[in-house]
């Protein structure tokens, strides 16, 4: 079954994982010196909450929509939530959602450089309008269409700018694919070990989140990781989706920082049945 995230997209986990990439990202921009992004699994990059796939789930008014209308929101979300507003206005709209390399592209400086893969070459094509074509800085943006980006990321490391990061969201649909993502981290923590590497991943049973968790800290190569896990109800059913995580390596200090205040105003507003809840432990490193 081909995965499509025009079904789920803005749902709780996209926010989530955009808000701490936004953070990630505006921790790398603070330094004049270029970064490089590779998006692994890039997606469309555009999604219209109002199309037909959205509709069928609706889990954008869980999601984003929530974000929108909350208030008090943190300066830590200011940029990632304007970046969502600017998108749909007047302001009371939700029609359009941007995917990872689109929030990239936006905070992309003219040194800088973003690689998006996309394995689907319809859903690469659609990329390229949507993102590249969006952007005046275009000629940093590279869309691999067709190429797996697991592949990518053993072909493109070590890469020509020294700072930077991987960001890895593969769909989650094939029962091999935590094992896949810990293999592709084995083999670019041995190119680049001073990479950022980011991996979002599903929480259904939170025993295989661990253990997945574990395997990343036991590569030779990690010096530095660390785990954030939101739960939006208790997991006692594990055929659902119960929550996400998000795996850092080498995570930037000022996420690091950012987390409690993101995290906090996150998870009340994300909850949706008893038993939310949000963590974040070090797997290696700072706290050992």
């Amino acid at each position: 079954m081909n995965y499509r995230h025009s079904y789920h997209a803005g749902n709780f986990a996209d926010v989530m994982k955009h808000a701490l990439q936004w953070a990630c990202l505006s921790y790398l921009q603070q330094k004049e010196k270029p970064f490089w992004l590779l998006d692994t699994h890039a997606g469309i990059g555009m999604y219209d909450l109002q199309g037909e796939q959205a509709q069928k789930t609706a889990e954008w008014e869980l999601g984003i929509k929530r974000l929108l209308q909350a208030a008090d929101v943190p300066e830590a979300l200011s940029g990632y939530v304007q970046a969502v507003r600017d998108l749909n206005l007047p302001e009371d709209s939700c029609r359009w959602y941007p995917g990872s390399p689109y929030l990239a592209a936006l905070q992309l400086r003219e040194q800088d450089q973003l690689t998006l893969c996309e394995l689907h070459p319809e859903d690469a094509q659609l990329l390229a309008e949507n993102v590249v074509q969006d952007f005046p800085r275009s000629q940093r943006i590279t869309v691999a269409g067709g190429r797996n980006g697991f592949a990518a990321l053993k072909a493109l490391t070590p890469p020509p700018i020294k700072r930077g990061m991987v960001l890895i969201d593969p769909p989650f649909e094939q029962p091999d694919e935590f094992a896949q993502v810990l293999n592709a981290l084995a083999d670019g923590t041995k190119r680049w070990a001073n990479g950022t590497y980011v991996v979002w991943y599903p929480i259904k049973d939170p025993v295989v989140a661990s253990e997945f968790q574990q395997a990343v800290a036991d590569l030779p190569q990690v010096s530095k990781a660390m785990a954030v896990d939101l739960l939006i109800r208790g997991a006692q059913d594990s055929s659902r989706l119960n929550g996400c995580g998000m795996l850092f390596i080498n995570p930037p200090y000022g996420v690091v920082q950012q987390l409690p205040t993101i995290m906090n105003f996150l998870t009340p507003l994300l909850k949706q049945e008893r038993g939310a809840e949000w963590q974040s432990h070090w797997l290696v490193g700072e706290e050992d």
